[in-house]
């Protein structure tokens, strides 16, 4: 065979190879050429939603909206998941009780779907001057309500102590008020551990509240901006471990 009739054949083979090569692509469509093609779904995030469930210590009375410890915790779990998939509801009023906490709650009729609940409740059983039986009968049941808001998962719930306001310019250190927190927070802190519940204990924080008045909040009373956010750097390390955060 001459060199000009191979050059021939090749030409010949190579456009028919194409052709067909072609036609059989035309043949395939949209669906099974995506198909072909590998997923990313990196990009696409689970939401962590956070519940927290408190009264004036909760909702930050006297602070802005974005300084109560609820918004403080879940922005410092942005930033260190690097992430911006988490969400925040709060259920919370000044004056609330154990029973309006629980009242409210009922109310909401809430999707048990959350990744990390917060509760922090009693200081106004105290200052309103309920029975602290009283304590004793809605504590345990608002643990139950907010462990079932995580499908029955109780290691995605963190209970946090009471503050104590003795140490605020309206305590003017009455020693009685920090007795009887003391009774609410040993109470709430042998509860957690009978029951292997997270407890956080920030009372020492605000028991600073003299010696550091930028501790205390413009109306003399509740927690400011600055110590809410070192009762965020205790509970973070437990918020981040609930929603499955490597920390290591």
């Amino acid at each position: 065979m001459t060199l000009k009739t191979s050059l021939l054949c090749l030409g010949i083979f190579t456009i028919v190879w194409f052709s067909c090569s072609s036609s059989d692509v035309d043949k395939l469509s949209d669906e099974e050429i995506d198909s072909e093609i590998p997923k990313d779904d990196s990009h696409e995030d689970t939401i962590i939603k956070i519940i927290s469930l408190g009264d004036s210590y909760t909702i930050g009375e006297s602070v802005c909206d974005t300084c109560k410890f609820p918004e403080q915790l879940k922005d410092s779990i942005i930033k260190k998941i690097g992430k911006n998939n988490v969400t925040l509801k709060v259920i919370a009023q000044t004056g609330w009780t154990t029973t309006f906490l629980k009242d409210a709650i009922e109310k909401e009729n809430l999707i048990e779907d959350y990744d990390l609940v917060t509760l922090l409740i009693g200081v106004n059983n105290q200052f309103q001057r309920k029975p602290f039986s009283l304590f004793e009968e809605e504590f345990p049941q608002l643990v139950n309500t907010a462990i079932k808001l995580t499908k029955l998962n109780k290691e995605k719930l963190i209970v946090v102590s009471i503050p104590d306001y003795a140490f605020t310019p309206f305590g003017n250190g009455n020693t009685n008020i920090s007795e009887d927190l003391d009774k609410y927070n040993t109470y709430i802190e042998n509860y957690c551990k009978q029951y292997s519940i997270t407890y956080v204990y920030i009372t020492d924080i605000t028991r600073e509240g003299f010696q550091k008045p930028e501790l205390v909040a413009n109306d003399g009373l509740h927690p400011s901006t600055i110590a809410y956010s070192h009762f965020v750097s205790r509970m973070l390390p437990k918020a981040l471990e609930k929603i499955g955060y490597n920390t290591n």
